[in-house]
């Protein structure tokens, strides 16, 4: 579906509620954790052509245990694959409602922006004429003051 303009709201309640799912869903995996940048960076990775290999792996180390160490937890191995399958699947769907969440707001701000200009526009002109409004313009022209020498128009993207 093409973009066109958005015109939705969320209420307060709808904004509670959908903030009550994510904490459902964040509670049903309380083992969830975060990697700093060094940590992330000392793990090895299993990207989607790892996953076949790890498939592989857990059928040669559940058909073949008297090759492998004592010590060597097959079921931990097992589970591991399981959890990394499942939260491959769930990583796909969040990243497809974040990716969406993104899109929406990029579109809906620039909605705002644009009609922003436009007022910021006619509250200028209008300010020169009109009692009251010069207080109005300058406010509404802070936003301008630390960009040198670009135009405030909406074309300029800012």
């Amino acid at each position: 579906m093409s973009y066109q303009n958005i015109a939705a709201a969320l209420s307060p309640q709808d904004i509670q509620e959908i903030k009550a799912a994510l904490q459902t869903v964040q509670q049903k995996m309380p083992f969830l954790i975060t990697l700093s940048t060094e940590e992330r960076r000392k793990l090895v990775k299993m990207g989607d052509k790892s996953l076949a290999f790890v498939n592989n792996s857990v059928t040669a180390a559940q058909s073949n245990r008297e090759i492998l160490p004592a010590t060597f937890d097959v079921e931990e191995l097992v589970r591991d694959y399981q959890l990394a399958t499942a939260l491959t699947e769930l990583l796909i769907s969040v990243q497809q409602l974040a990716e969406q969440v993104d899109d929406t707001l990029m579109a809906v701000g620039s909605e705002a922006m644009t009609s922003s200009l436009t007022v910021y526009d006619y509250v200028k002109t209008a300010s020169k004429k009109t009692p009251g409004l010069k207080t109005v313009a300058e406010q509404l022209g802070e936003r301008f003051k630390a960009i040198k020498g670009r135009p405030t128009k909406a074309a300029s993207g800012s």
